[in-house]
């Protein structure tokens, strides 16, 4: 074993003996050594390698990661700075804290106490190496993050472990048999860390919840859930809690509010909604004008600020929408009956009322509690018909309705709003969840009228708030923002759909990038690249989100814009509705630092809710392909990284990765700035939108990844 060793320090490069005096030096801050002690302690004994030693000791001592305290003795230079951060855990090693500053600082394991991701800590930094990148160790958790786990459970007569495939921790869960909570082997399982002892390789933990049986839709669905930190089921007290609210709305309260009972008012949903939290009304006055209605469930008349629902509905922030269902916000009594506007019941509304001309410019409006009572509710497929020409109930006021949506529309994508029609993949599914069909969802008519008058509404809530006159100071409010693109992603957008023969410019004012992204849009409208093209377009934008500081939304074309008209799905609505309400009252200012708080919950909830859609449409695709293995399908390389090609099927949008060990014809280097892998020794190239052939190689579900292999590439 020595003569290994002996061997193997023979060889060493540079690098590597400085790596091993760094981690030498590091667990010893405070002690000084000379060359012989560190030679001795890294067991290089040989005259010439504790030549080298001193060289390298010298040397860092010039980059500064040393100091000479003495002539031939050395300290590691106290570079005192201790600093906060998020700990980011990866199960490669490569652990991070990314400080408020957004210095990204790496962490060995050694290093890390332990953390788990998510958890703030502070962090000693290291002096640093020239062209090195910050080091640092872990000296205190501040605050832990959520620390529970999804996996499977291995258990063995004398013990068990959670068996996880986290891209967060490489390490089983260890869980002692009396905290199994009736788990069994092979049973999925969500498990919080209870402790990670310091010279343990693995944490230990308790079951806190058995999700069932591995594969089982319910329990796939809620493993998603809880992946994420998603909720998966409502506290019984939230329902009861919900269960206790009266339905019958008090004849005062109706007096309180402009009634709109006797105006015809409709619902537009999918098909499946049974939340319906806007209608529209129309009629025309005798001014000869068109009044429209947008009416919006008054969710916050029942759910009262600090309630126990209340809170709930700010922790989840959001309903969740996977492929199979939805997982609401507030309660069902609440989402699905009380506060939903269904048809041919007196429901509670806060709206946004306009009188406009037959070109849709508006005359008037203003914004008021009402009483409505729906006339029928439509699916969005029924409208379409009806707008293509069938007959039905309303069919006049669908048409103008369709009509003025259409002139708004319009003019919105003049005055610089974006149009991104992509495709969105949905499955048919049969009684047990699984997937029998994929389908796409498409954009008509019927979506579009809904949309515009939607977007009116928010535009003018925000407008009410937000828009003042010339020296006076907004009072706090709720907006939904879009910042401006990353110029480089433009670039790097331009330079992408030159390959594909696209000339459009893209690097003008805003507004003319609007206008010329619009023009691209329309250009690959129904050519192969469509769905790609949006993808990376999309990917370009910056993302929207909610916040006090109103910068506008630049994807809308809008200066000022909130979410004013789903409050039974989103909380930033039952936001927005209490500020207005409590404004149109002449009420002060709201506390700005809790609205942002809130805010900065509210964008970060959406984003683990889009996540976790994402991963339930990819489990779904892997179930719908693990019946097709060996089954061959053209489709387009839909990503290049430095592990494979990842290629998005062109008959169902399902995508899967050609791993790059499986490209065995030439050792294959990435291009990042061409979005390429390049041969090194045959120069040959996969490219981003490149058309391929493929075969399925294999379908993982419990990894949601599918795995191709390439059969040929396809001619352009």
């Amino acid at each position: 074993m020595a003569e290994k060793r002996k061997k193997a320090n023979n060889r060493m490069t540079i690098n590597e003996l400085m790596q091993q005096i760094v981690a030498f030096f590091n667990a010893t801050p405070n002690n000084q050594f000379n060359y012989k002690q560190v030679s001795h302690a890294l067991g290089l004994n040989m005259p010439a390698q504790k030549q080298k030693v001193y060289e390298v000791l010298a040397t860092m001592a010039q980059q500064d990661f040393l100091i000479e305290t003495s002539p031939g003795r050395f300290k590691k230079k106290d570079r005192g700075t201790r600093v906060t951060g998020i700990f980011e855990r990866r199960n490669n090693g490569k652990n991070q804290v990314l400080t408020e500053e957004g210095e990204e600082i790496f962490v060995a394991e050694r290093n890390s106490m332990h953390a788990l991701n998510g958890d703030k800590v502070e962090v000693y930094v290291y002096a640093r190496r020239r062209h090195a990148d910050p080091e640092g160790e872990v000296i205190e958790i501040i605050e832990r993050a959520d620390n529970t786990f999804v996996g499977v459970l291995n258990v063995e007569r004398q013990y068990a472990f959670l068996i996880t495939d986290s891209k967060t921790l490489a390490n089983d869960i260890f869980i002692p048999k009396n905290k199994l909570r009736g788990g069994k082997d092979g049973e999925k399982a969500v498990v919080r860390i209870t402790e990670w002892p310091e010279h343990s390789k693995n944490p230990i933990g308790e079951v806190i919840d058995v999700l069932g049986e591995v594969g089982a839709n319910d329990t796939e669905m809620h493993a998603i859930l809880a992946e994420f930190g998603l909720p998966y089921k409502y506290p019984e007290s939230v329902e009861r809690a919900a269960e206790k609210i009266s339905d019958v709305i008090p004849s005062d309260e109706i007096a309180r509010r402009e009634d709109f009972r006797d105006v015809t008012t409709f619902t537009i949903d999918p098909h499946d909604a049974k939340d319906f939290d806007d209608a529209l009304s129309i009629r025309r006055l005798s001014s000869g004008l068109w009044e429209v209605g947008v009416h919006i469930a008054d969710v916050t008349h029942y759910v009262q600020p600090g309630s126990i629902i209340d809170k709930e509905a700010e922790k989840r922030a959001t309903s969740v929408y996977l492929v199979d269902r939805t997982v609401p916000m507030l309660p069902e009594r609440l989402c699905n009956y009380i506060c939903s506007l269904r048809p041919d019941e007196d429901k509670l509304a806060f709206s946004c009322i306009f009188e406009m001309d037959d070109n849709a410019h508006i005359k008037h409006s203003h914004i008021a509690r009402t009483v409505i009572r729906s006339n029928r509710r439509y699916a969005y497929e029924e409208v379409q018909e009806i707008i293509e020409g069938a007959d039905g109930d309303y069919k006049e006021e669908i048409l103008v309705l369709n009509d003025l949506a259409q002139k708004m529309r319009q003019r919105r994508f003049e005055n610089g709003s974006i149009s991104f029609d992509r495709q969105e993949v949905r499955f048919d599914i049969d009684e047990n969840g699984h997937p029998i069909g994929v389908y796409f969802k498409i954009a008509k008519e019927a979506n579009m009228l809904i949309e515009e008058f939607m977007l009116l509404a928010n535009c003018t809530v925000a407008e009410a708030v937000g828009k003042t006159t010339t020296g006076k100071k907004a009072k706090s409010f709720v907006y939904r923002i879009h910042d401006l693109p990353d110029p480089s992603k433009i670039n790097d957008l331009s330079v992408f759909i030159g390959r594909f023969g696209y000339r459009t410019r893209l690097h003008n004012n805003t507004k003319e990038l609007s206008k010329n992204i619009n023009k691209l849009m329309q250009e690959i409208k129904g050519r192969p690249e469509e769905n790609l093209i949006s993808t990376i377009a999309i990917r370009s934008m910056s993302k929207a989100i909610y916040s006090t500081d109103n910068i506008g939304h630049y994807g809308l074309g809008f200066d000022y814009y909130t979410h004013f008209t789903s409050p039974i799905r989103r909380y930033p609505d039952m936001m927005v509705h209490r500020l207005l309400d409590r404004y149109m009252n002449g009420g002060r200012s709201a506390v700005e630092q809790s609205l942002e708080s809130k805010c900065k919950h509210s964008s970060e909830m959406e984003q683990l809710a889009a996540n976790a859609e994402r991963a339930s449409i990819k489990y779904k695709q892997v179930e719908f392909l693990s019946d097709q293995v060996g089954e061959e399908y053209d489709g387009v390389i839909s990503g290049v990284t430095e592990w494979g090609l990842y290629v998005e099927l062109d008959e169902n949008k399902c995508e899967g990765l050609i791993p790059i060990r499986d490209l065995d014809d030439d050792y294959y280097e990435i291009d990042e700035k061409n979005y390429a892998l390049v041969g090194r020794r045959t120069h040959r190239t996969y490219r981003l939108g490149d058309p391929v052939r493929i075969v399925i190689a294999n379908a993982n579900l419990e990894k949601k990844q599918l795995d191709f292999a390439l059969v040929h590439t396809l001619k352009r």
